[in-house]
């Protein structure tokens, strides 16, 4: 093999069209844009969505859905998570901060305690809110459930 016998794969390359180079070269004239219209015309641009003038699918299928501008969201933190973390770094209250630094919060995130798990732990607890069966577990144990 010499560098002057080299040649590309089969099919790999190919030469692209010259379109408006003159009627010789079969794409002159109309520049293979068909005869008038917006689409034969410099700066078309068809809008997303645009069907040819047949009414569009965003606009023949029904509005639906409500979003609740007032709508207050929670992140979920379990009573399983609370113990292992309690286990971990031998914790008897558990509130926003240590949520924080052991990453399961963000700093502007509010978060409610759900009762998913078992408590072993007797432990004062402070979040944003919790569900029933969460604080009762809580409060069966002789710990406390405060709300921020």
């Amino acid at each position: 093999m010499k560098l002057h016998t080299l040649k590309p794969a089969a099919g790999s390359t190919h030469h692209d069209r010259r379109i408006g180079r003159g009627p010789g070269s079969g794409m002159g004239g109309t520049s293979t844009r068909g005869h008038k219209g917006a689409k034969a015309r410099s700066g078309y641009h068809k809008k997303i969505g645009f069907e040819g003038g047949q009414m569009p699918l965003q606009r023949r299928l029904p509005k639906f859905g409500f979003k609740n501008i007032n709508r207050v969201e929670y992140k979920a933190i379990n009573l399983v998570v609370l113990q292992e973390l309690a286990e971990k770094k031998n914790l008897e209250k558990i509130g926003r901060e240590e949520l924080i630094s052991a990453g399961f919060i963000s700093k502007n995130q509010l978060f409610k305690i759900l009762g998913e798990g078992e408590l072993k732990l007797k432990l004062q607890v402070e979040a944003n809110a919790f569900s029933k069966k969460a604080e009762e577990a809580i409060v069966a144990l002789g710990g406390t459930a405060t709300k921020l």
